[in-house]
């Protein structure tokens, strides 16, 4: 039978979005379905996503080298990606870690320096004599050593970049789809894809890049395994007398002695509400979600009241300037995978892809696991050099 498309991507996030703006290179008959973000997200009872943020910390310096990767090709195209769609979401301010003497080999910061020698990053390192002096608004312990990535690192705008991959993905011939899938099924000779009002579309193939609501509704054959996990950010209100001291500083990663432990700090950056926030988060919550209603009701709420105070506590001892800023908090999910790396893989169907699982590192990388779902669909399968084999899916 005739198809309406030749491939359908599932979710209009960070990933899907990427997908579909490399894959309209590579073929034609594409569409992208997904919703816009809500107006009023309290009020919302549909799909959420997590790209739903003014800032997210981009570097090249991971302990890991298939992620140190990612992240490295997709920043060397955010400059092309804002000059061809005239949508600016960079901003190459660098990003500072700051943490503990390494304790062998395999720690975390000389796994990553030999990634970063890997990659042709430039890492300073800066001795704990200098750290506090040089980056005064960080009250770090006195034997912390700082490592700076000056180039290819900072923050983007996830929001700015979504835009930018969708706008970009139209010019060249994608069909933008506003609506929520809420099922994928293989039909044999090709994919039929329901949304939720009604509409079916079909396609030769389907990626479904739905982030964390991958396993929700009936997009897949058999569910991914993957941990949905709440985060709870929390947002400090700079004004003046602060811009004056953090106003220039880089994004910052204040490591701890596990690497659940570690802290995350966006610069000052100015949101939607016309006020500026300096924004950070970590990684110890274990409430996890297994049920589309719960997900929805996080993405609701204002976050945990509980781990809001222990970011401010945390933030307070780290950067005392801060005292005195309104504080307030928001929610988040990270979607963890057990193998560590993304999934880019088909499912049990020949004709039915995913591409999901940042665990909470990937919006840095979201171009570039984008162009492997792009390629996933289009040739069939990854190769070495675009690690394959680590990306494979594990189904529950």
């Amino acid at each position: 039978m005739a198809v309406d498309f030749r491939f359908i991507i599932i979710g209009r996030g960070m990933m899907g979005a990427a997908a579909a703006r490399h894959l309209a290179s590579m073929a034609d008959g594409i569409a992208l379905i997904g919703p816009r973000e809500p107006e009023q997200r309290k009020a919302h009872h549909g799909i959420f996503a997590s790209h739903y943020d003014e800032a997210r910390i981009t570097r090249t310096f991971d302990g890991n080298l298939a992620w140190g990767s990612f992240a490295a090709r997709a920043l060397d195209r955010y400059r092309e990606i804002e000059a061809r769609s005239g949508i600016s979401f960079y901003s190459e301010v660098g990003c500072l870690f700051a943490g503990p003497p390494p304790k062998d080999e395999q720690d975390y910061i000389n796994r990553a320096l030999t990634v970063s020698r890997t990659l042709g990053s430039d890492v300073e390192t800066i001795a704990p004599s200098d750290l506090r002096q040089r980056f005064s608004y960080l009250a770090v312990n006195p034997e912390f050593t700082g490592y700076f990535e000056r180039k290819r690192a900072g923050h983007i705008n996830p929001r700015a970049l979504v835009r930018a991959q969708a706008r970009l993905a139209e010019q060249g011939g994608v069909s933008l789809i506003e609506a929520t899938a809420t099922s994928v099924r293989d039909a044999g000779s090709h994919v039929e894809v329901t949304t939720a009002g009604g509409r079916s579309y079909s396609a030769e193939r389907v990626l479904v890049a739905a982030g964390g609501f991958s396993n929700f509704h009936a997009l897949l054959p058999r569910p991914v395994d993957t941990r949905v996990m709440a985060r709870t950010v929390a947002f400090y209100e700079i004004g003046e007398r602060e811009m004056a001291i953090f106003g220039d500083m880089p994004s910052t990663i204040v490591l701890g002695e596990r690497e659940e432990d570690h802290i995350y700090i966006l610069p000052p950056v100015r949101y939607l509400d016309g006020k500026t926030y300096l924004k950070l988060g970590g990684d110890t919550e274990m409430l996890s979600f297994s049920e589309l209603e719960d997900v929805g009701a996080w993405f609701r709420s204002d976050g945990s009241v509980a781990e809001r105070e222990h970011l401010s506590r945390i933030a307070l001892a780290l950067m005392p300037a801060l005292a005195g800023c309104p504080v307030t908090s928001g929610p988040c999910v990270a979607n963890f995978t057990p193998t560590g790396y993304p999934y880019a893989g088909f499912t049990q169907s020949p004709r039915i892809a995913v591409l999901t699982g940042g665990n909470f590192v990937a919006a840095k990388s979201s171009d570039e696991l984008g162009r492997l779902g792009a390629v996933l669909l289009s040739e069939g399968a990854l190769g070495d050099k675009d690690f394959g084999g680590e990306l494979t899916p594990v189904f529950a």
